[in-house]
């Protein structure tokens, strides 16, 4: 009979391409990882590494042997669900990833009233960008997710995972005080296409923003490459650009940065992602609905209303 763990080790090496990464994954030595394979080797009677130049690649017993392992640990992966589902007892550990944003406006909030509600069951937050979190979601390395998308580029959830909405979060521009701009209750953005923008390269906000303007017939000019938002304020609060800015996990803005809604609206949404086979564990289920239950209804709940004196958002985390 075939070994769940060594089978568990063959497919870690498939998904991330070499015996450390494996090890890294399943948080054990790579000797360890080594001697599942090897074990799986006298099992199967069948070679399923070959050396390839510094690193190993599958054979194509082992090729074979993954289709199977991978629908095998997705079996397993369920039956541990549903036998949660029916316990009903939210215990165990839970790993949740979060962009930065959501780590900080949401996810602390939530974990408090997990802690208090459900003291069985241990989370674990790591803080990716969205396109992260979907990719170990889907590979298992995380249980749960929240990312987000923007207006005009739905985010549809990869096949094998189901999403959940949680809130919709709106976006004002950071404008410098002394902007042409800055006096007005509301801007629009193509007022704004001339500008000098400050962003982050490689995020869902940087996709959006340069998708937006190029829509409008404007090549945007991004002069600054920040990931954190305290970042960005602080070129923008000098005169050196403007930029966008979700109320989502907002703080204090500096002295001389004005915020300043937009018209239409921006908003994005910020989902909850999961995979198929653990929709039915209760802890899945106690996590989506305490992000829920900390999310306000009113987006414009998640931050302050912006003054003329600066008083909004800010903080780091470039999504």
């Amino acid at each position: 009979m075939l070994d769940l763990d060594r089978l568990r080790a063959l497919h870690a090496i498939a998904e991330h391409g070499s015996v450390s990464a494996a090890a890294e994954v399943l948080h054990v030595t790579t000797s360890a990882v080594s001697q599942q394979v090897a074990k799986l080797e006298r099992e199967t009677g069948q070679k399923l590494l070959e050396r390839n130049g510094r690193g190993v690649r599958l054979t194509d017993a082992a090729e074979l042997l993954v289709g199977h392992a991978h629908r095998i640990l997705s079996l397993v992966e369920r039956a541990q669900a549903d036998l949660e589902a029916h316990r009903g007892a939210v215990v165990g550990e839970l790993s949740l990833g979060a962009f930065p944003t959501a780590a900080r406006g949401l996810v602390p909030s939530a974990l408090a009233r997990l802690r208090r509600e459900h003291p069985q069951l241990r989370v674990r937050l790591h803080e990716y960008d969205p396109a992260d979190s979907i990719a170990l979601v889907a590979r298992g390395d995380l249980d749960l997710a929240i990312v987000q998308d923007w207006s005009n580029q739905p985010f549809v959830a990869p096949h094998g995972l189901c999403k959940g909405a949680i809130c919709d979060d709106i976006a004002d521009v950071a404008l410098p005080a002394d902007h042409p701009l800055a006096a007005r209750d509301f801007v629009e953005l193509r007022e704004l296409a001339a500008d000098p923008w400050i962003s982050s390269a490689g995020t869902v906000c940087f996709d959006w923003l340069t998708h937006t303007l190029r829509i409008g017939d404007s090549e945007p000019r991004i002069d600054h490459m920040a990931y954190e938002y305290a970042t960005q304020l602080a070129l923008v609060a000098v005169g050196l650009g403007v930029a966008i800015l979700p109320r989502l996990g907002r703080g204090d803005v500096p002295p001389g940065v004005r915020v300043i809604p937009l018209r239409p609206s921006l908003t994005r949404r910020v989902y909850a992602i999961w995979r198929e086979e653990a929709a039915r564990r209760p802890g899945i289920r106690a996590a989506v609905a305490a992000v829920r239950a900390v999310s306000p209804a009113d987006p414009g709940e998640l931050g302050p209303r912006p003054d003329a004196r600066g008083a909004g958002e800010g903080a780091h985390g470039g999504g």
